[in-house]
């Protein structure tokens, strides 16, 4: 559903990105590119860029972060996927633990709950229909 009301410039029009700060950069890029096996955009020292059409995910070492995320569930990454059962069973096979599997929502969708190596919480989705 668009928007009916005319764009100002002030406006905030989308959302660009998300950021996730790590102070273990390494277990992160090789967890988000090779277990997720998300095609990197730009990688660089302590630095790496995802992007989806206008979107970018990046992950990225800062120095006043340092191990896993203390409130893992304040923020959760909702990754959309086709098939939720194909992309589950390549995680469990990758060694990926789920706190929760495949199920069904009320609203018609189907989400499965991981947690990255930092412990931040993403979630498969299949959207209905």
């Amino acid at each position: 559903m668009t928007d009916p009301r005319p764009r100002e410039r002030g406006d905030i029009s989308g959302v660009a990105g998300v950021m996730l700060w790590t102070g273990d950069f390494l277990p992160m890029l090789r967890f988000y590119r090779d277990v997720l096996e998300l095609t990197p955009r730009s990688v660089r020292a302590g630095f790496v860029s995802f992007e989806w059409g206008e979107l970018r995910l990046t992950i990225a070492e800062h120095d006043a972060v340092e191990g896993p995320s203390r409130e893992p569930l304040r923020t959760m990454l909702n990754l959309r996927v086709a098939d939720i059962a194909a992309v589950h069973t390549r995680l469990l096979a990758a060694g990926v633990r789920f706190s929760r599997p495949p199920e069904r929502e009320a609203w018609g969708g189907i989400i499965a709950t991981f947690a990255d190596p930092d412990g931040n919480a993403l979630q498969l989705m299949q959207l209905p229909g």
